[in-house]
C-alpha cells in the first residue's frame, strides 16, 4: 500500500467532491496531501507541505491542509494565519480527535471527508464566499 493507491479512484472522487462542496460557500482553500512516510513530527511535515503547495499565498491566508502519512499512521491538520487567528484554540485538535475515531475503524475516506466538511463550515463562518472569489488552489489530492 502506497500513498498513491491508499484510496481507490472512487474514494478520491468522493474526497475531491467534499473539498469542492466545502469550498463552495467560502473563500477559504482546503487541500489534502497523502505521504507514504513522515520521518518526524506530523505537524512539521504538514507545514513543509503547506509551503511547498504555496498554501500560504492565498489572498486571505485562509488555507487549511489535512495531511496523512499512510505507512507511519500519522496525520495533522494545519491552517494558515488568517484562519488560525479566528478559530478557537482547540479547533484543529477537536477535528483531529473526531477524525481519529473514523481512522481507528478503518474509515479513512469518511474521516477525511468529515474533516474537510467541518473545516469548510468554519471557513464559511469567517470567510464567506465573495462575488469576486476565485478558486486559488487545486482541489485535487496531492501525493508524495
Amino acid at each position: 500500500m502506497t500513498a498513491r493507491n491508499f484510496f481507490s479512484k472512487l474514494e478520491i472522487k468522493k474526497i475531491v467532491a467534499a473539498i469542492q462542496e466545502a469550498e463552495k460557500d467560502t473563500s477559504g482553500e482546503i487541500r489534502v496531501h497523502i505521504d507514504n512516510f513522515c520521518k518526524g513530527d506530523a505537524i512539521e511535515r504538514a507545514t513543509e507541505v503547506f509551503f511547498k503547495l504555496k498554501m500560504n499565498e492565498t489572498a486571505q491566508r485562509n488555507g487549511v491542509l489535512i495531511y496523512l502519512a499512510v505507512k507511519d499512521h500519522k496525520f495533522a491538520i494545519i491552517g494558515d494565519e488568517g484562519i488560525n487567528n479566528v478559530v478557537e484554540n482547540d479547533f484543529w485538535k477537536d477535528i483531529k480527535n473526531d477524525m481519529t475515531q473514523s481512522f481507528r475503524n478503518n474509515l479513512f475516506t469518511d474521516g477525511i471527508i468529515y474533516g474537510v466538511l467541518r473545516c469548510g463550515k468554519k471557513l464559511k463562518a469567517y470567510f464567506p464566499h465573495q462575488e469576486n472569489d476565485i478558486d486559488e488552489l487545486s482541489n485535487e489530492i496531492s501525493f508524495e
